[in-house]
C-alpha cells in the first residue's frame, strides 16, 4: 500500500461565465498544463493544480464565453460548477446588464451553494470605461458576491481572484476536506502498521558456549 504524501485534492470545477474571455493569460500567471486544454463548442477546458493553505488543489477551468449562441450547452456545465466567475467587460455597459440574467442562469442551473465572484475585466482599459468600479463593487454587493477588477493584459488579479474562488470552494468543502484528510492519516497508520507486523522477528537471545 502506497503511503499518502500528506497532499490532499479536491476536484474544484470552476466555470467561467465570460462575454470577454481571458483564457489567453491562464498559461502566463497560473501556468496551466499546456497539454491539458480541450477546445469544445462553446466552452474552452484547462486544468492547473494550486496550492492553497498548504493544500494541494486540482481544478478544472471551464472557460463559456457567454456567448448567447451556447446558452443551451453551457447551462449543462453549471450543473458541475462549485466556483464560478461572472465577467463583464468594463468598456461595455452592456456586458455589464447581461450579469443579472447569468446570476439568474446561476441561480437555476448550478448547484446549491455554489460559490460565486463578480469579475470587471479589461481593467487596462481605462480611458474606454463605461462602468464604475463603484457600480462593480454595489453590485457584487448586492448577490453578496466578491469583487475584482482585473486585466488579461497586465495579469492584473487573474491570480488573486483564481486563488479566492479557490479559497471559497475549500471553505464549502470544509468537511469533505476534513474527510479526506481522516482517511488519509488512517491509510498511513494502517501501512506502517503492516510493514511493522511484515518484518521478521530477531533470533532470541540465547547464551553462546565457547569451546576452548
Amino acid at each position: 500500500m502506497g503511503k499518502p504524501d500528506g497532499r490532499h485534492r479536491i476536484l474544484a470545477t470552476l466555470c467561467r461565465v465570460f462575454l470577454e474571455t481571458v483564457t489567453s493569460r491562464i498559461d502566463g500567471c497560473l501556468n496551466a498544463d499546456p497539454d491539458g486544454g480541450l477546445l469544445t463548442w462553446g466552452v474552452d477546458f484547462k486544468m492547473k493544480t494550486i496550492e492553497v493553505d498548504g493544500i494541494k488543489v486540482r481544478i478544472q477551468i471551464w472557460d463559456t464565453a457567454g456567448q448567447e449562441r451556447y446558452q443551451t450547452i453551457t447551462k449543462q456545465y453549471y450543473r458541475r460548477a462549485q466556483g464560478i466567475f461572472l465577467v463583464y467587460d468594463i468598456s461595455s455597459e452592456r456586458s455589464y446588464q447581461h450579469i443579472m440574467k447569468w446570476v439568474s442562469d446561476v441561480d437555476e442551473y448550478a448547484p446549491e451553494g455554489v460559490q460565486k465572484i463578480l469579475i470587471g475585466n479589461k481593467a487596462d482599459e481605462e480611458q474606454k470605461r463605461q462602468v464604475g468600479r463603484e457600480q462593480g463593487q454595489q453590485l457584487a454587493k448586492e448577490y453578496g458576491m466578491d469583487f475584482y477588477e482585473t486585466s488579461a493584459c497586465t495579469n492584473l488579479n487573474i491570480k488573486e481572484s483564481f486563488t479566492r474562488l479557490t479559497e471559497l470552494v475549500l471553505q464549502a468543502h470544509r468537511k469533505e476536506l476534513e474527510g479526506l484528510r481522516t482517511r488519509a492519516s488512517n491509510e498511513l497508520a494502517l501501512a506502517e502498521l503492516e510493514e511493522d507486523e511484515g518484518k521478521p522477528e530477531g533470533p532470541a537471545n540465547s547464551s553462546k558456549a565457547c569451546w576452548c
